[in-house]
């Protein structure tokens, strides 16, 4: 079985796998996004949809 959840984005290399270190560090990103957007949406009645940015051009 995956340790990857289904909504889990994939690496720019696919031969590259994440380390438990760095899906510790994605995961707690994700879940202080998630908790800023659902603190910026209080205390409104719509859902929570947090923002993802895409890549910041080099």
């Amino acid at each position: 079985m995956s340790s990857r959840d289904r909504k889990d984005l994939g690496h720019a290399d696919p031969h590259k796998t994440e380390t438990p270190k760095e899906r510790e560090q994605r995961k707690k990103k994700e879940s202080e996004n998630h908790e800023e957007a659902l603190q910026e949406t209080f205390p409104a009645s719509d859902p929570v949809s947090p923002f993802i940015p895409a890549k910041a051009p080099e």
